[in-house]
């Protein structure tokens, strides 16, 4: 299959797509972001926590 075909039947099937109206799709983008940025959040916390347990631990023993 050739990049010409390709690309036209990406076209054709996106028209066949019943996207979300503005109403529905803006609430989901927000709840989206808010999820992603409070996990972000957890790891970055726990990464915090683990880098310090690992100073801790190495601290102790070169001593």
């Amino acid at each position: 299959m050739g990049l010409r075909k390709f690309s036209s039947e990406v076209v054709k099937e996106g028209k066949r797509v019943r996207w979300p109206k503005r109403d529905v799709l803006i609430p989901s983008i927000i709840v989206v972001v808010l999820i992603a940025a409070f996990f972000a959040i957890i790891l970055f916390l726990e990464d915090m926590l683990g880098n310090t347990l690992l100073e801790i631990l190495r601290d102790t023993f070169q001593g």
